[in-house]
C-alpha cells in the first residue's frame, strides 16, 4: 500500500507475498538511504497509528523524482502550486525544532522543509538556548517533555530575556498529552500555541502560518510605532522652535509707563498657541495695546501669531487710529489667507497723560473695565473676525480712565480652565466678579486667575489662554 504526505511517500507492507516482497527490499536498502524513515515517526506527521507485526514492515521514502537538488532545502510538486509571494515570505522564514527524539527532529525537519521554510534543529533546551542566542529564529517548534530542560523552563528562560528578538519569538509547543491540563500547562509557560502529538501535518502547517503571519503583523505595527516615535521627535523639535520664536514675540517685561501699571499671563495649551498679544506707540503718543487669538494651536498657530504681530506693526506704522490700524491689519490678513482662517482681535489707544483711551473690536470677547468705585462696564466688539469680510468696517468705542481704574483684554481661552462643563464661567460672570476695585494691575490678574481655575488640581484647559490687565495707578 503507497500513499502521499508533503515530501514523503510511504509504503506499508503486509498483505499480499508481492508486498511483503517489496517492503523487503526496501528494508534492506533502509540503513543505506537517508530518505527512508520507519514508520516508528510517521505517526508523528499523519496523525494515523500504525501497528507493525512480525510480518510487516513499514518504510517512508521521500521522493526523489521532485528534488531539484540532492541535498539542498527545495520544495514539492504540491508546494510549488503556491503562489511566489507566499513562498518568497516561506523562504525568509526560519524554523527551530527543539525536540531530544532524533526521529521526530528529522520527520520534522524534513516536513518544514518540504514546505518551504528554513528549518534548523537542537536536540535539547541547553542547546536551543545557545541556537536562539546566536541567531534568533522566527518561529520555535518546542517539545514540551524532554530530559534535562523542558521545553516550560526553556521558553521560560526565553520569555525573560532582555532582546524583544529572543523574549517575542512565536513559540508552538509539542505535547504528547492531548488534555485540557497540558494545554494550559503550554499556554501558561508562554507558549503561543500548541500542537498535540501524533502531529497532524495539516493542522501544524496551518498554526505556523497563523503564528508567522501573526510576527509579521507585530513587526509592521513595531515599525510603524517607529515612525510614529520619530514624527514625536520631530514635532518636538518643531514645536521646540516655534516656541522659542513665538517668546520673542511676546512680551518679556511688563510695559515701564509713568502712572500706569500693566499685568500679563499667557498660557498655552501646548508649547506654543495661537494667542499673541503687545503694545506700540502711535504717531500721536497714544499707547496702542492689542491682543488677538488665531485659529488652532501649535505651529500652524505660531505662524499665525507671528504674522499678526506683524500686521498690527505695520497697520500701526501706516495709520493714525485704532479703527484704521484694525481695517489695515483685516485688509492684510484677508489678502494672504483669503477666507480660509479668521481670527479675533481687540486694541486699546491709550492716551497716558489723560487716561482717554479708544476701544475697537473684531469678534472678540469685551473688553472689561474695572471702575476705582467698584463698578465694573463692558465694552463689546462691533465688527466681525479679522479675516471674514474683506470690506469690515471698525467703529471706535470712547472710555475714559481715571485714577484707579483698570480695564482687562483677554482670550476666550480664561472660559475653558474648568473641570466641570455646567459651571464653565462666562465674560457676564467675570464682569459681576469685578465689582470691587482691585489695589494693583497684579492683584486684579490673580483675582482674575483664581476665579478662572479656583481648583489647583485643573492643570490643563482645551484652549490657549491670556490675559492683559492696565491700570491707572491712583493719584496720576
Amino acid at each position: 500500500m503507497a500513499g502521499y504526505l508533503p515530501g514523503l511517500w510511504w509504503v506499508v507492507g503486509g498483505g499480499g507475498s508481492s508486498e511483503q516482497e517489496a517492503s523487503k527490499k526496501a528494508a534492506r536498502s533502509a540503513s543505506d538511504n537517508e530518505n527512508f524513515i520507519t514508520v516508528k515517526t510517521l505517526s508523528i506527521v499523519s496523525g494515523v497509528r500504525f501497528v507493525a507485526n512480525e510480518l510487516n514492515h513499514f518504510f517512508l521514502k521521500r521522493p526523489t523524482h521532485v528534488l531539484r537538488n540532492k541535498g539542498t532545502n527545495t520544495m514539492t510538486k504540491r508546494v510549488s502550486s503556491e503562489s511566489k509571494e507566499e513562498m518568497s515570505d516561506k523562504s525568509r522564514a526560519e524554523i527551530l525544532v527543539v525536540d531530544d527524539d532524533a526521529m521526530s527532529r528529522r520527520v520534522l525537519a524534513q516536513l518544514l522543509t518540504a514546505g518551504g521554510y528554513k528549518c534548523r534543529v537542537s536536540k535539547n533546551g541547553s542547546e536551543a538556548l545557545e541556537t536562539v542566542q546566536a541567531k534568533p529564529p522566527s518561529l520555535l517548534l518546542l517539545d514540551f517533555d524532554m530530559p534535562g530542560l523542558n521545553g516550560a523552563e526553556v521558553l521560560k528562560r526565553l520569555r525573560s530575556d532582555r532582546h524583544s528578538a529572543v523574549a517575542q519569538i512565536p513559540t508552538i509547543m509539542l505535547t504528547a498529552h492531548g488534555s485540557e491540563e497540558s494545554e494550559v500547562s503550554c499556554l501558561q509557560a508562554g507558549a503561543d500555541d500548541f500542537v498535540t502529538k501524533p502531529v497532524n501535518a495539516a493542522v501544524l502547517r496551518a498554526r505556523i502560518e497563523t503564528q508567522l503571519r501573526l510576527r509579521s503583523m507585530r513587526r509592521q505595527l513595531e515599525r510603524q510605532n517607529d515612525e510614529l516615535e520619530e514624527w514625536r521627535r520631530n514635532l518636538e523639535r518643531d514645536l521646540a522652535a516655534a516656541r522659542l520664536t513665538q517668546q520673542s514675540l511676546i512680551p518679556q517685561k511688563p510695559l515701564a509707563l509713568a502712572g500706569w501699571e500693566v499685568a500679563t499671563c499667557y498660557r498655552p495649551v501646548i508649547q506654543v498657541g495661537g494667542d499673541i498679544y503687545g503694545w506700540l506707540r502711535m504717531k500721536d503718543g497714544r499707547i496702542l495695546f492689542w491682543i488677538a487669538d488665531g485659529t488652532g494651536h501649535g505651529a500652524a498657530a505660531a505662524l499665525l501669531t507671528t504674522l499678526a504681530k506683524l500686521l498690527f506693526h505695520h497697520g500701526n506704522d501706516e495709520q493714525d487710529t485704532p479703527a484704521s490700524v484694525m481695517k489695515a491689519v483685516n485688509h492684510d490678513f484677508r489678502s494672504i489667507f483669503g477666507s480660509s482662517s479668521f481670527m479675533t482681535a481687540m486694541c486699546v489707544a491709550v492716551d497716558p497723560a489723560t487716561g482717554s483711551a479708544s476701544v475697537v473690536g473684531a469678534g472678540h470677547p469685551p473688553l472689561l473695565v474695572s471702575r476705582h468705585n467698584g463698578k465694573t462696564e463692558s465694552v463689546r466688539s462691533i465688527a466681525p473676525p479679522l479675516g471674514l469680510i474683506e470690506q469690515s468696517e471698525f467703529s471706535e468705542t470712547p472710555i475714559n480712565l481715571e485714577p484707579g481704574d483698570a480695564f482687562l483684554l483677554y482670550t476666550d481661552g480664561l472660559f475653558s480652565w474648568t473641570k466641570d462643563e455646567r459651571h464653565r464661567s462666562t465674560p457676564q460672570q467675570l464682569e459681576k466678579m469685578l465689582d470691587h476695585s482691585a489695589p494693583t494691575a497684579e492683584a486684579l490678574l490673580k483675582e482674575v486667575l483664581a476665579y478662572a481655575a479656583p481648583d489647583n488640581s485643573v492643570k490643563t484647559s482645551p484652549d490657549d489662554m491670556t490675559v492683559l490687565a492696565v491700570r491707572r495707578m491712583a493719584g496720576q
